[in-house]
């Protein structure tokens, strides 16, 4: 199956949709709610939800493709363990948002009440971002070329 961004969603099936992805990077985030995550990315990101269940979602940005786990999906995986009880997730990572106005991913983070922990602002490296944090603590940085 084809993941182009292009073609339908990806269905439903896991065996269909695992054997349809293409080599490279993958990312999946722990999340303690799936529905939460999804909500943050699509309203303040505007990532598109592909595909949505209780356990995981999968979305997609341009040609970027990501799956939030909920934190119950993982209770019988080895990482249940160092899931069980984080404080904090993501320490050290950006998710970065190519090609988003991040003045308007600002405003609707602070329209969702979701923490701004810098405002929009112009870069020496000529971008200007803004770091925005999803209730379940992954930074995010939308931006764009000046």
């Amino acid at each position: 199956m084809s993941l182009h961004p292009t073609m339908d969603p990806p269905r439903p099936d896991p065996m269909c949709f695992g054997c349809g992805l293409p080599p490279g990077l993958g990312v999946n985030l722990l999340v303690p709610s799936v529905a939460e995550a999804v909500r943050f990315q699509t309203v303040v990101l505007g990532a598109i939800a592909a595909h949505v269940e209780d356990q995981f979602a999968v979305m997609r940005c341009e040609t970027a493709l990501w799956l939030p786990h909920g934190d119950h999906a993982y209770r019988h995986h080895p990482f249940s363990a160092a899931v069980h009880g984080l404080e904090a997730r993501g320490g050290g990572v950006e998710l970065r948002r190519y090609g988003q106005d991040p003045d308007t991913a600002e405003a609707r983070a602070r329209e969702h009440g979701a923490p701004v922990l810098a405002p929009s602002e112009d870069k020496p490296h000529g971008l200007r971002q803004a770091y925005l944090l999803e209730p379940a603590g992954y930074v995010w940085v939308p931006y764009r070329p000046i």
